[in-house]
């Protein structure tokens, strides 16, 4: 798994050719030159001969939120030209998918990402049914995925001998081949706040990487 997220310098300059790349921290813009694929609302502005069609409703046109199960709207912009995306002033940043490459991902986290990858919805392992049920997509194929988080996201190392724990509404997505599954341990920030002080987190087990954004706040229901 490679990109600008995975590098020591996750800022990255206009591509000159077409496809996307990190215009601000807070935008991504997008050379097209045929079809890509966006969140519905996300575009802020657009220049050149291009086409905008919302996806259908079905699992074709919708990416699956974690915890809740709700459905993400997408839509197609087709054509020539360019198109700048961003999403309530959040930090973006670019993930490359490679051939054989899966990459896991919270549905609202993502902002935009090529028509050459393929993603399907499925449950996260080991979840169960706790809170509903984790719903993630499965980014697969080639090419760029340009995803959303609030703050700049951290990326930690997953080793066999250093499995890592995330907070269930922290977790953004991870790379392939890596077990899921919950965990549950005593929380010293809910015992502050004045809860049970058990919490769930989502361990994960393997060799790869976990991005997680700075922050265990629940996020706002989608407008």
């Amino acid at each position: 798994m490679k990109g600008d997220l995975f590098s020591s310098d996750h800022m990255v300059q206009p591509a000159d050719g077409p496809g996307m790349s990190v215009q601000t921290a807070k935008s991504i813009r997008y050379v097209v030159n045929g079809e890509m694929l966006a969140r519905q609302g996300a575009m802020v502005a657009y220049r050149g001969n291009l086409q905008f069609e919302r996806k259908g409703q079905g699992v074709g046109g919708m990416l699956k939120r974690a915890v809740t199960g709700e459905g993400l709207p997408l839509m197609a912009v087709r054509g020539q030209g360019e198109a700048w995306f961003a999403h309530e002033a959040q930090n973006c940043f670019i993930v490359d998918v490679e051939q054989g490459d899966e990459f896991t991902v919270n549905g609202r986290n993502v902002l935009c990402f090529d028509a050459t990858l393929a993603y399907r919805i499925q449950t996260v392992k080991g979840a169960g049914i706790a809170g509903g049920g984790l719903f993630n997509s499965v980014f697969t194929g080639h090419g760029r995925l340009g995803l959303i988080c609030e703050g700049n996201p951290l990326v930690i190392p997953v080793s066999p001998q250093q499995p890592v724990y995330v907070d269930t509404d922290a977790v953004v997505g991870w790379t392939a081949r890596l077990h899921t599954s919950l965990h549950r341990s005593q929380s010293i920030g809910s015992m502050l706040r004045g809860g049970s002080g058990e919490s769930v987190q989502l361990k994960l087990e393997g060799e790869g990487y976990v991005v997680v954004r700075p922050s265990e706040l629940t996020p706002q229901k989608e407008h």
